[in-house]
């Protein structure tokens, strides 16, 4: 059922309803002018005819032009002031008081307009006076009041009529008072759509309004839970980064047998946790922007086998067949990113399908090649397709079994693929499995990536680090195991102890410096200012447990290379090694002013 203007409604609804219909009613402009085109149109004929006197069309006409000029003063000031929707009360009551006047206007004239014994010209007023009812509908019809109002003039044309007393003049007043009622409801049919648009405009801007105050408060408590677990992963890095490098330390020792195994459990738990802490940091880093794809030419093959062959052990574990079917595909993606996609999509598979097999492929369509995972686990009900892609949900892990991993997976495939532009695509239904599909464009031409130059043993240098970190447990931890590869080691709680700690000795070959020490200082600033101080432009090397978003920005944005903890071994050393490297061929840069 439609509701109309006269339904009960909340006050400010109606309000902004209302003020709407008097700045429709003052918009219009041009209808003052046509009306009094009309009007001397509809004068100088009957003048000119003789029908009625210069003098009655005179005081007629100028009384007309006089309350047209207010009425356009009155549009005027309240185009000036555009006021607030409070007020709609007033402007509507001076609009009306204008069609009142000009309705009584038009009915005090009739008498005078129409000529007795002239049915031609009592036709063309009656025509004007019938056309022009039809013309304000568009006009006034929006506020119900001012179209009523030009109804004022007919009660004195249809008692003139009435007047003559001859059937042709009666039964033309018959024909007028049935025809009123169909433009009046009309009239009031214009009016009520009118109404029903404007309040339907109002309520869905309303419910705009309202999902952005909802999405300003769900990312305020995303933003809320980013920080928390920034906070959170800092603080658990540190003891677990500390672990990880005596445990480094521990192996440079000649321990017994047993002694190894425990320090190899200790590794692969410390492993274990390395990998639940990148994935937080993936997220981090994602909500913070600063990963960009740089696509390449790239075969998918070799990319696709790697990640099956270091998942092979699990699947067979589990008796799951992990099948990969070759391709000759080059695709053009971001190597780096698009193996992430593809290891995690992999990994879940394999993870969560205890029977079966895991079938991995890739095949063309259209413009595009369809990088697709295909398993037969327990699949993903249609009701949960999308709460699949929120941080930490996981559908077959109500206990939260580590084991199981974070529920992150999933979260970054989506990210990822947006930064690629690669569309993802998923195909579920419980019991009959999961598919999910990558859609990477074609590579026009084959190019391979050139593979990284790695260090042999013996090229390892050796050279003075300075490391700067405000816990002391993580400066034992780090003095030990650069110590155990052969580096000399100055420790320090932050950039002034750093200073003081090398007064008098030749600059670091490297700087290792965590990125938030105490009292609010920053790596970047102990590493500026230890290179101040030297005189040198050190090369430094940025640890940090911060996954915050404007850290980590404000960390790459340094130009020093940035490694996370828990750090492992083999990045530490390989960065060190590298640095050391790069500052023992050319001579070290003085330091910029």
């Amino acid at each position: 059922m439609r509701r109309t203007e006269t339904e009960p409604q909340p006050s400010t609804l109606l309000d902004a309803i209302r003020a709407e219909q008097v700045r429709m009613l003052y918009a219009d402009g041009v209808s003052y002018f046509s009306t009094m085109a009309a009007s001397f149109t509809l004068g100088g004929i009957l003048v000119w005819q003789g029908t009625l006197t210069p003098l009655v069309a005179s005081l007629w006409l100028g009384f007309l032009a006089f309350h047209t000029i207010v009425r356009l003063g009155v549009r005027l000031a309240y185009l000036r002031k555009q006021p607030p929707a409070s007020e709609w009360r007033l402007w509507a009551g001076r609009f009306l008081a204008g069609c009142v006047v000009s309705g009584v206007t038009w009915g005090v004239a009739l008498p005078f307009l129409l000529p007795v014994g002239r049915v031609d010209l009592q036709a063309l007023v009656i025509g004007a006076m019938v056309i022009g009812t039809y013309g304000v509908i568009g006009s006034a019809g929006v506020y119900k009041a001012a179209f009523l109002t030009f109804f004022l003039p007919f009660p004195s044309m249809v008692i003139w009529l009435l007047w003559q007393g001859d059937k042709l003049h009666i039964a033309c007043a018959a024909l007028i008072l049935f025809w009123l009622p169909s433009v009046a409801v009309m009239g009031r049919r214009y009016n009520d759509s009118m109404v029903e648009a404007l309040r339907l405009r109002f309520e869905n801007a309303a419910l705009a309004e309202d999902l952005r105050a909802q999405k300003l408060v769900a990312d305020q408590s995303n933003l809320a839970k980013s920080r928390f677990l920034a906070s959170a992963s800092h603080d658990l890095r540190q003891p677990v980064h500390a672990l990880g490098m005596f445990i480094g330390a521990l192996r440079a020792h000649r321990l017994p047998k047993r002694s190894m195994e425990l320090v190899d459990q200790m590794d692969a738990s410390v492993g274990a946790l390395d990998g639940l802490f990148t994935s937080l940091l993936d997220v981090s880093r994602l909500d913070a922007g600063v990963i960009e794809s740089n696509p390449v030419a790239m075969p998918v093959q070799p990319l696709l086998a790697r990640i099956c062959r270091e998942l092979e052990a699990e699947a067979e574990a589990k008796g799951v067949d992990l099948v990969l079917a070759p391709t000759k595909a080059m695709v053009r993606s971001d190597p780096v990113l698009l193996e992430r996609v593809m290891r995690n999509l992999i990994g879940n598979a394999v993870r969560y399908t205890q029977r079966g097999w895991v079938l991995v492929g890739c095949r063309r369509r259209g413009h595009r090649f369809v990088l697709e995972v295909r398993d037969t686990g327990p699949g993903i009900p249609a009701d949960l397709r999308e709460a699949v892609f929120e941080e930490f949900y996981q559908v077959a892990n109500p206990d939260r079994d580590g084991t199981k991993g974070l529920g992150l997976g999933l979260p970054i495939v989506r990210r990822l693929t947006a930064i690629l532009d690669h569309p993802l695509e998923m195909e579920s239904a419980p019991g009959a499995g999961t598919t999910f599909r990558v859609l990477a464009p074609r590579a026009a031409v084959r190019a391979v990536r050139p593979a990284a130059a790695a260090f042999a043993l013996g090229d390892l240098r050796t050279g003075t680090i300075l490391t700067i970190d405000d816990e002391q447990a993580i400066r034992a931890g780090m003095t030990a195991l650069l110590e155990s590869w052969g580096h000399k080691v100055i420790a320090a709680g932050s950039g002034g102890a750093a200073v003081a700690a090398l007064k008098g000795r030749p600059a670091p070959d490297v700087i290792v410096c965590d990125y938030r020490l105490r009292d609010g200082e920053t790596g970047v600033e102990a590493i500026r200012q230890v290179q101040a101080a030297m005189g040198v432009d050190v090369p430094a090397i940025l640890v940090t447990g911060d996954t915050a978003p404007e850290s980590i920005r404000d960390a790459l944005a340094s130009g020093h290379p940035l490694l996370h903890k828990p750090l492992s071994h083999g990045r530490l050393r390989a960065a060190v090694t590298s640095l050391i490297r790069r500052g023992a061929d050319p001579a070290v840069r003085p330091a910029a002013e």
